[in-house]
């Protein structure tokens, strides 16, 4: 299945939500950095071993915290209490907790408890034992600080989710479309054998016969002749059952009627009829059929009219104006030709999205024909070109 950043459709996730470790490494980064710098100044101050420890008790906080991620934001913000019993200023503890916290958040832990943690710890060293620098002011901005921290994780992780959902969606449709695509051409398949099924049963039928009427005619004389005759009459009359069966298995599970099912098979004698129908239901028509007589293929009959009915509902669907439908014989082929003004709404139940084209241009194909479908200028032409044999057009 394709994925969904791949197709022109939808942009790609920006870095941050295709690696979302590549934050959590930035925030234990910076975290670790401001770490070693109150390591560094506890040193350089040459503080004593409480004030030591109570710094080491933030960096214990945040290392547990990568793999624990609740038990290492309360170590981290229970510091802040040990900080400011021992008379230290305790803003770099604090900057640790808040890193800590939005790492937290962004994993998908609730944010208003790590609030709430954070910013209860905060507070309540600010007001049982002081020791912020800037006094209310401070702690003030010490408070917001958390909610932001804790709000920025939550809303990012959110942000994330919301792309996966649109990437999974997007995914869906597009193998949804393919399956659909799949299903209609698979249809259209089984919809083209039953048609030239038909075709050749009605033809092997006609062969037996005249088979018959030939074995009437042979002299007295003629065993011979009269015993091949026989065996062919045989043989095609197992080409019949053996055809019969065949079309039966295909029909098998068709949501049709019986009507539909006993309706003779679609030849260029029911164009007129074809036409007549779309006009019943609303649609503008001009038709120009002039098909000389002469011999064509029954399968080429078949597929002229599948391939104007095909048209003709496209034009109902989407179209909107006079659809044009001119077939006609010219220079030893058949060319079918359907016009129509690209309308703004779709008509009717179900636009198909275009997958009705798939099935046209195979059975086209399979008839030895050449399809050419022009979207240009915004009129929607169909335009198909057969050999009244059924050869292949060059």
């Amino acid at each position: 299945m394709a994925k969904a950043q791949d197709t022109p459709d939808v942009p790609a996730a920006p870095l941050w939500i295709r690696r979302p470790e590549v934050l959590h490494v930035v925030a234990y980064a910076v975290a670790a950095l401001v770490f070693i710098g109150q390591i560094v100044a506890v040193a350089l101050r040459g503080s004593e071993w409480p004030t030591v420890l109570s710094v080491l008790l933030a960096g214990a906080g945040v290392a547990v915290s990568w793999r624990m991620p609740w038990t290492g934001l309360v170590v981290a913000s229970a510091a802040s209490f040990a900080v400011t019993a021992v008379g230290q200023d305790p803003l770099s503890v604090w900057m640790m907790a808040v890193l800590v916290l939005f790492s937290v958040t962004l994993r998908g832990k609730q944010p208003l408890i790590g609030i709430v943690i954070v910013a209860g710890c905060f507070q309540g060293a600010f007001m049982t034992l002081g020791g912020f620098r800037g006094g209310a002011f401070v702690g003030a901005a010490a408070l917001f600080s958390a909610i932001s921290g804790g709000a920025t994780g939550g809303a990012l992780h959110l942000h994330r989710v919301h792309w996966s959902i649109l990437e999974e969606r997007a995914e869906t449709a597009l193998a949804t479309r393919e399956i659909e695509a799949t299903r209609r051409v698979t249809e259209e398949r089984l919809r083209i054998a039953r048609d030239l099924h038909d075709i050749i049963g009605h033809q092997v039928a006609m062969l037996s016969l005249h088979l018959g009427v030939a074995e009437i005619g042979l002299p007295a004389d003629a065993e011979s002749s009269r015993q091949a005759l026989v065996s062919a009459r045989s043989s095609t009359r197992t080409v019949v059952v053996e055809t019969q069966r065949i079309l039966e298995l295909l029909r098998r599970g068709d949501d049709i009627s019986d009507d539909e099912a006993l309706r003779p098979t679609p030849a260029l004698s029911g164009l007129d009829g074809l036409i007549a129908s779309f006009e019943s239901i609303g649609l503008d028509i001009q038709p120009s059929i002039d098909i000389p007589a002469g011999f064509v293929e029954p399968s080429i009959g078949v597929t002229v009219y599948r391939v104007v009915q095909e048209a003709l509902t496209n034009a109902f669907r989407h179209g909107e104006g006079t659809a044009t439908v001119d077939v006609r014989e010219r220079d030893g082929t058949i060319r079918v030709t359907v016009d129509n003004r690209v309308g703004h709404a779709p008509r009717g139940p179900g636009s198909g999205g275009g997958l009705g084209l798939v099935g046209m241009r195979e059975r086209v194909e399979s008839s030895g024909g050449r399809l050419t479908i022009d979207g240009d200028g915004g009129r929607f032409r169909v335009r198909a070109e057969f050999s009244p044999s059924g050869g292949v057009v060059r």
